[in-house]
């Protein structure tokens, strides 16, 4: 998308103004000498580079609050506090709904105090909280995808690690006959934008003032073509919840041999599936053909500014130093299970080292690859928090019976066009 397009679109997206107050700090004209910021997120490990900053830090001080999870009423809150005029500086805000933020008139323009920022980071992240040239807040990390599998199971029932889906699809097969109590997948978990991102689809695209949306075109058919297809089957489970309590049981247990997700996810397998240590080993996501080396990425977050922010300078400086400096980044890698947007961060030890609990495999490899390999043409659409509910209840539909993942995908691109044009933007699709 050239720069004309782009700010054609930034122009549409922010069309709804709200009326806000100053907040989210000290006044600069304060006789106060240390700058007070607050910072709003969810992710474990947040907190303690919020510690190393504040001991480096004397002039500023940031105080970490933690929130429920954007989707789960952390982004409700912080909309909220923005029209009452009460936001903290700082919000922990995925790359995905940066678009909804500004369409909210949500996020301060922080192009002046975060541009010598930029070459700090991997190109196409800096992208991601950036529209029409002007930035919004600081990347964080990426959310490069691979296959978790039990190498164990495998081994058992002699199944080789697939390289491409039509591989995937018989492993299925082999190990629902060698244990019919046993599936390769729990589908709920997996995240349908990443595996379409793989195939090359393009959900969203914002043409000159308009917005194309295209979430049902042939890619992304043909992956839910592939899915119902193994649904149909029942060679993938669809009955346990995502990241509940059964779901890491089935794990843990073996009775689900692979899981599909982001580098993430590591750390979250290792505390919640503990019995299974040694038993997991990691490898690229398979492929559609043969050969080809295309990866989704699912994920990636940014610190971004909220709007009313009257100290802009010293939550830029918090953000940037959160993202780069290596004992922040350490702490991250390790407890947060971030694979960092800062380039620096790809030179660290902590990104390149074994991991015991996947037996000493250097885990990190297999996302460098999928990072190196991930199309960073994606966009995404701006009135996000209405489109993952509405995808969270297409998919649903799907897994219950009462519908079918290609069907829902209609519906799906339907509710779509319908919200956006209820925000007053001009959609194609």
């Amino acid at each position: 998308m050239n720069k004309t397009a782009i700010r054609k679109a930034a122009a549409a997206l922010l069309v709804v103004p709200l009326a806000v107050t100053a907040c989210g700090g000290n006044d600069p004209g304060s006789s106060s000498s240390v700058i007070k910021l607050e910072f709003w997120g969810w992710a474990p490990g947040y907190d303690k580079s919020v510690e190393r900053f504040n001991a480096s830090h004397k002039d500023i001080q940031v105080t970490f609050n933690k929130l429920p999870s954007g989707g789960k009423g952390g982004y409700d809150k912080m909309f909220s506090a923005v029209k009452a005029g009460n936001a903290p500086c700082l919000a922990q805000i995925g790359f995905e709904s940066v678009p909804t933020f500004l369409l909210e008139n949500a996020l301060e323009d922080v192009t002046g105090e975060a541009g010598s920022a930029r070459g700090q980071f991997i190109p196409w992240t800096w992208n991601q909280v950036s529209i029409a040239g002007r930035t919004y807040g600081i990347p964080v990390d990426t959310g490069p995808t691979a296959l978790y599998y039990r190498k164990d199971i495998f081994d058992k029932y002699r199944i080789e690690v697939p390289k491409t889906w039509d591989e995937y699809a018989k492993a299925a097969e082999k190990l629902r006959q060698a244990d019919a109590k046993a599936y390769i997948l729990n589908l709920r978990s997996v995240d349908l934008a990443g595996l379409a991102w793989q195939n090359g689809a393009r959900w969203f695209a914002a043409e000159g003032d308009t917005w194309k949306v295209t979430v049902n075109a042939a890619q992304t058919k043909q992956v839910t073509d592939y899915w119902q297809g193994l649904i149909d089957k029942k060679l993938v489970n669809v009955t346990d919840e995502g990241y509940g309590a059964a779901w890491w049981s089935a794990l843990q247990s073996g009775k689900v041999a692979t899981a599909i997700g982001a580098v993430w996810l590591h750390p979250l397998i290792a505390e919640n599936a503990p019995g299974a240590k040694g038993k997991f080993a990691v490898a690229p996501m398979p492929q559609w053909r043969a050969g080809e080396k295309k990866f989704g990425n699912e994920g990636g977050s940014s610190t971004a500014v909220l709007k009313g922010c009257k100290n802009k300078k010293e939550a830029v400086e918090f953000a940037t130093w959160m993202s780069t400096n290596p004992d922040s980044l350490k702490n991250l890698i390790k407890v947060t299970g971030i694979y960092p947007a800062a380039t620096a961060g790809l030179s660290l030890p902590e990104v390149n080292t074994g991991v015991e609990y996947f037996g000493g495999q250097n885990i990190f490899k297999v996302f460098a690859e999928a990072a190196q390999n991930t199309d960073t043409s994606w966009q995404w659409g701006p009135t996000q928090s209405q489109f993952g509910a509405d995808l969270t209840d297409a998919v649903n539909t799907a897994y219950s019976g009462k519908g079918t993942l290609p069907a829902q995908l209609d519906v799906l691109q339907t509710k779509t066009v319908e919200a956006l044009k209820s925000k007053g933007l001009k959609v194609e699709g």
